[in-house]
């Protein structure tokens, strides 16, 4: 019995580590043809809005991947969609 709930417990951990691995890639199924994206300027202009300070903005994976500092000063990197500028996810420096 208990090297059964090992093993359950085991492969319930592992499938945990997949989906998250999964869903952080996310951004990297985005087939957006290149002539709908919005320019980096206007990325640059949307994040500001929002509240961020853009440093850096580039194309990664098919989308623009936004270093910036956010309203309180810290350090983010955003994974923002190339035609809706809506922000897909983003790391945060602590």
């Amino acid at each position: 019995m208990k090297k059964t709930l090992t093993a359950l417990t085991l492969v319930a951990a592992l499938s945990g580590f997949a989906g998250a691995a999964l869903a952080s890639e996310g951004h990297a199924k985005i087939d957006a043809p290149r002539d709908q994206w919005m320019s980096v300027d206007q990325i640059t202009q949307k994040m500001t809005a929002e509240g961020y300070k853009v440093r850096r903005v580039k194309v990664e994976d098919g989308a623009y991947e936004v270093y910036a500092l956010d309203a309180n000063g810290k350090r983010i990197e955003a994974i923002v969609h190339p035609v809706t500028g809506q922000i897909l996810g983003n790391d945060q420096d602590d």
